[in-house]
């Protein structure tokens, strides 16, 4: 079993990779929360929580940590702070701790932020993270969903480096979709867009590696 750090743990997204961490027989998740408040809704499940706060120092984070699922997000409040600066301090955390893969949920449109309207410095922070961390000679895989929905999870997607238009996904799928790419055999340094689709996950993201 390889120790799993999720980045957002108490994100919307965040809380179904968790659930789907502590189902696997591959993975143990440790949650990362930002707040004693919020570390009882995982540990009543027996889930090993550790305190970061994205803005401060997260060093002490990856201790005894294989991989990291970065699902974090300041929810359009500090963008700059926690969704570029944070991410960055992930992937000095992941390098500094030797991790194996890095998983990075990003976002449609963080290859072109300049043409996004309202979602620009959004999607500039993205950018910018995923840059830093394809120049990290960290193992990466780079998750890019469309807009997110609360629908349930069909367990397929459509997966391409570069998808033409855009659409939605469910965030079911999403976290699906980030725990797979955990795996050695998954995605390796790439980069990838997701949509709802009917290709089942892990052909979707066989076909992008």
């Amino acid at each position: 079993m390889e120790n799993v750090l999720v980045a957002g743990a108490n994100g919307t997204t965040g809380k179904k990779i968790v659930t789907l961490l502590n189902q696997s027989q591959y993975f143990t998740p440790i949650a990362m929360v930002r707040k004693e408040s919020q570390k009882e809704q995982f540990e009543k499940d027996n889930i090993t929580t550790v305190m970061g706060d994205l803005e401060e120092d997260i060093s002490h984070t990856v201790k005894n940590i294989d991989k990291v699922i970065f699902a974090a997000g300041s929810g359009g409040k500090k963008v700059k702070e926690v969704d570029q600066e944070g991410a960055k301090k992930m992937v000095d955390a992941a390098k500094a701790g030797h991790l194996k893969k890095f998983v990075m949920l990003s976002s449609m449109g963080a290859d072109n932020p300049e043409q996004a309207g309202d979602l620009k410095d959004y999607l500039k922070a993205k950018h910018n993270a995923d840059v830093y961390l394809k120049d990290s000679n960290l193992n990466y895989a780079i998750v890019r969903p469309g807009s997110l929905t609360n629908d349930k999870g069909t367990g397929k997607i459509k997966a391409a480096c570069s998808l033409e238009n855009s659409g939605t996904i469910s965030r079911d799928d999403v976290a699906q979709t980030l725990v797979r790419s955990l795996h050695d055999d998954a995605v390796k340094n790439a980069t990838f867009e997701i949509l709802e689709g009917e290709t089942l996950i892990g052909e979707a993201i066989d076909s992008v590696s």
